[in-house]
């Protein structure tokens, strides 16, 4: 077994068993990538095992902190199982189910997503690359399931030195190879396809924060409500469960508004009460604010503006100017629900970001709940990083 030795002091975040290692940590050793490694302190002893990655600022991560834990198929399966025991036990709405959240499940770099009888998974580190085969059968046997298609196209994969890749992984002998699907959501149904929805195809980390919005429309009575990075409508279809009587949901995709109005017909809506339009978020927010446009409740679920911390300044701005025109929107008394999906910006650097919009826009208003990720999307005490999604709502005085 090939080890990593690390420079002096550099043990403290693993000895918390964090389980990233930075190449800056890194004294010597090195090893091919995915490659199993002993990751050693500077006088020799165990922290952890680890997969080496050669091309990452992150050279290795954890797989685990037991030095007598042999990292074989039996471990990806032993932990593989825990996680979708784990979901198991959750009070999770849905047929759309997260089952290995990456680090949070001790398996850093992949990511599985269950949409009705098929999984969905993203392999986004030389580790997990390397043992994807393995991995592969540990799924269908911790699920009983049978079709596993790859999402690997994420843009985090080219930091590992990896290329893209997607398509079926598993699949049984003579079957069609559809990537469309349906999955059931609190009392909605909703579609997406596996091959070229976001992420994994859909965004499951929002169900909780949809049910609570169509919620909140029925309790204050909110009828007019602007939906702003839309995708394929979901709390557009949380809206008008809720009673809205007209929701305009905004993306600049034409496909992903297509799938809107498919979604309002599934639901039983009259299509007469969405409108959809294909175009920027941000130009849309201005044109409503020269036309004297007003919502009652206003949605802002914009993509990663910040991926790091390096770019939170930036990403900074563009929050800011998004949140403080959507106030400006909103009716005295109506409803915003904002949230950050960056990695790079904290749940306290967001509510400071979106209290200076509130100031720029003359406005002030009630923190009516500080919103995060589903429960199916665990953040855990030892790697907080995990938390990538913040949101607030916030009923305007």
């Amino acid at each position: 077994m090939k080890s990593i030795r690390l420079h002096e002091g550099k043990e403290r975040s693993l000895l918390r068993r964090h389980p990233w290692v930075f190449q800056g940590s890194v004294a010597r050793g090195k090893a091919d990538a995915g490659e199993t490694v002993r990751i050693e302190s500077a006088e020799g002893r165990f922290l952890a095992w680890g997969a080496y990655s050669p091309s990452s600022m992150i050279r290795v991560r954890a797989w685990s902190f037991d030095e007598g834990e042999r990292i074989d198929a039996d471990f990806f399966a032993r932990r593989i199982a825990r996680a979708v025991a784990l979901r198991a036990r959750l009070p999770i709405a849905s047929s759309g189910v997260r089952l290995v959240h990456g680090e949070a499940d001790g398996l850093p770099g992949l990511i599985v997503d269950r949409y009705g009888d098929l999984l969905s998974a993203q392999f986004l580190c030389a580790g997990t690359e390397r043992w994807k085969g393995v991995i592969a059968d540990a799924l269908l046997a911790a699920t009983g399931l049978q079709r596993l298609y790859e999402r690997s196209d994420s843009g985090v994969r080219g930091l590992e030195g990896l290329t893209p890749q997607t398509g079926w992984l598993r699949q049984p002998v003579g079957d069609g190879g559809e990537t469309e699907c349906t999955i059931s959501e609190h009392d909605w149904r909703l579609t997406l396809d596996v091959a070229s929805g976001h992420k994994t195809g859909f965004y499951l980390d929002q169900r909780d924060n949809r049910a609570a919005f169509a919620r909140w429309v029925r309790q204050f009575g909110l009828k007019r409500v602007l939906n702003c990075y839309c995708y394929t409508g979901g709390f557009t279809v949380a809206a008008l469960s809720g009673g809205a009587e007209q929701v305009v949901s905004v993306d600049s995709s034409a496909p992903a508004i297509a799938r809107v109005r498919e979604h309002l017909a599934l639901n039983g809506f009259d299509a007469a009460r969405g409108e959809g339009v294909d175009g920027d978020v941000n130009q849309y927010l201005r044109d409503s604010l020269k036309e004297g446009r007003v919502f009652d409740a206003i949605v802002l679920d914009p993509p990663k503006f910040a991926p790091t911390a390096a770019h939170a300044e930036r990403a900074s701005r563009a929050y800011k100017d998004i949140n403080r025109l959507a106030l400006k929107l909103l009716q005295p008394g109506g409803l915003l629900l904002t949230f950050s999906c960056s990695g790079g910006i904290g749940a306290e650097l967001f509510h400071k970001i979106v209290a200076g919009a509130a100031h720029d826009a003359g406005v002030d208003g009630a923190i009516l709940q500080r919103l995060e990720g589903a429960c199916d999307h665990p953040t855990t005490l030892v790697f907080p990083e995990g938390e990538y999604l913040k949101g607030l709502a916030l009923l305007k005085y």
